[in-house]
């Protein structure tokens, strides 16, 4: 067909196509061709022949949902959850799980590619999850107060899916989700949705929170690492129980020297251990709560040597003048930082960086930044946290040259 030609195609919100599913690409879709058109296709995989139904366009770009899959690729698997598909938590549960994890290994290299123009020479390794369901310690459950309903949005939405269990919770949540759903006072609940968050600790025992329902919030506490963390469901931890200490290993080790800062420390994840490797460790965090927290785990575990301050990573880093630091590592929220903190960091002259990413999209933005300001990349490894997602948690550690 020639290109004038393809420049008269007209293409409508509603209108179906029949397209093959090439790839996985950042954010889960499947990508795929029409005419002069590029097709993003949730819930597909590799190999898939899809019919799809076009429900939002944005210049030669379809976003579309599945009609029918006309020929199911061998990648494809049956998905376990009932509700998958109309449950906005998981889109990767059509594909098997090595499936998964090559497809979390290509998105990281496309946005490194993509975004950061950086093209790296062979594979990257993927540390996968032991257990892909029953591996979530904590949870964010929706309430539904007009409706009576408890569990997670529906794809794309804000209307709660009325959910019984969830196969990614570990057992003592899915038990918790049953008694929250038995016990709730649906009467004394003024708004229209409300909001709970849950974690469970090794004991089996939850801690619960919500600002309308006024139950404690008790502490837990998880051993990994050598190390033990006390939290509650009010503070950020990592959510899958199976990989905290392969992600900690992966961060801290082969490490040492006098000086660390923890940026984004939390509860004290990466500090306590840190604390052992190094002379004196500062631990960052702007939550109140996970400071003391933090500083509760440090005392627990004997650890003298740390210094945790409460205080935003943005304004610390733009107030310290240039020190001897020998690591930096930081563990931001998946919107990231701002360039000025990044390239503040890198005025430190630290030795290594030791770079935990949740979004590789913002991970590739800010590598190269750091690349360009004289630091080379040492390793690049992916580890899988969120199993049954296109999430995917990304390690990287840096050097500085010269």
């Amino acid at each position: 067909m020639s290109s004038e030609l393809k420049e008269k195609i007209h293409y409508s919100v509603g209108d179906v196509l029949e397209v093959d599913v090439q790839k996985i690409v950042p954010g889960g879709s499947g990508l795929a061709f029409a005419e002069n058109l590029t097709v993003f296709v949730p819930l597909s995989a590799p190999g898939d022949r899809v019919r799809v139904r076009i429900h939002q366009l944005k210049g030669k770009t379809a976003f579309t949902e599945i009609e029918e899959i006309v020929d199911a690729s061998p990648l494809r698997i049956d998905p376990p959850c009932p509700y998958f598909g109309a449950c906005g938590g998981c889109n990767f549960q059509q594909l098997g799980y090595r499936s998964q994890l090559e497809a979390k290994a290509a998105i990281i290299r496309d946005c490194l590619h993509r975004i950061g123009k950086i093209d790296l020479d062979g594979d990257i390794p993927m540390i996968g999850s032991p257990k892909d369901f029953e591996y979530r310690l904590r949870a964010q459950w929706h309430l539904d107060t007009r409706e009576r309903t408890i569990g997670y949005y529906r794809r794309n939405t804000h209307e709660v899916i009325d959910i019984a269990r969830c196969p990614k919770l570990m057992p003592p949540l899915n038990d918790a989700l049953e008694n929250l759903r038995a016990s709730v006072a649906w009467e004394n609940l003024w708004s229209p949705r409300v909001e709970v968050e849950a974690a469970c600790g090794d004991d089996g025992s939850v801690s619960k929170y919500s600002s309308e329902i006024l139950d404690p919030t008790d502490e837990i506490s998880i051993d990994a690492y050598g190390e033990r963390y006390t939290f509650s469901s009010q503070s950020f931890f990592q959510g899958n129980r199976h990989m905290i200490e392969p992600l900690v290993d992966v961060a801290v080790k082969d490490t040492a020297g006098r000086t660390a800062l923890d940026l984004f420390c939390g509860v004290g994840l990466f500090s306590l251990p840190l604390a052992r490797k190094f002379e004196k460790v500062i631990g960052v965090e702007s939550n109140d709560l996970a400071i003391e927290f933090a500083e509760k785990n440090a005392a627990n575990a004997g650890l003298s040597n740390i210094e945790f301050i409460s205080e935003g990573v943005e304004k610390f880093i733009k107030e310290r003048e240039a020190a001897d630091v020998d690591l930096v590592l930081l563990d931001p929220p998946r919107a990231g930082t701002s360039k000025e903190t990044i390239v503040r960091i890198l005025g430190l002259q630290s030795k290594v960086i030791s770079y935990v990413s949740c979004d590789p999209s913002i991970l590739a933005r800010d590598l190269r930044w750091m690349l360009d300001r004289g630091y080379a990349i040492d390793s690049i490894t992916g580890l899988d946290l969120f199993p049954q997602t296109h999430h995917v948690e990304t390690v990287v550690r840096l050097s500085l040259l010269g």
